[in-house]
């Protein structure tokens, strides 16, 4: 289980190969100068609901993993999350769907 923290205030666990993959979409967003909102449902233990977070090219981000292995990228999942933080509701952590016949994996980051 990995944690995304956000301004050092906002913090969240996610397992790591789903954090690895949402590194990627927010860098990829955030290099070409993209904002987009990233929303979770918050931990039993701080509330529950939702959470939702402005994530813009100066904001403090961290992505801690607890895990010593960088895991495989599915490119089909990739596309999805960018697609999500593409739309108008923004970025959220989905399932992990079967990779795509002869899209392969990409090296991990």
């Amino acid at each position: 289980m990995g944690r995304f923290s956000y301004s050092s205030q906002v913090k969240t666990e996610v397992e790591d190969r789903a954090l690895a993959h949402l590194q990627v979409v927010m860098g990829n967003k955030l290099r070409r100068g993209e904002s987009f909102f990233f929303t979770w449902r918050d931990d039993v233990s701080v509330g529950d609901g939702r959470r939702s977070v402005w994530i813009h090219p100066s904001a403090d981000l961290d992505f801690k993993y607890y895990g010593s292995r960088a895991p495989a990228m599915n490119r089909t999942w990739l596309e999805k999350l960018a697609y999500a933080a593409n739309s108008t509701s923004g970025l959220f952590v989905m399932s992990e769907p079967p990779d795509e016949p002869g899209t392969g994996t990409i090296e991990a980051i």
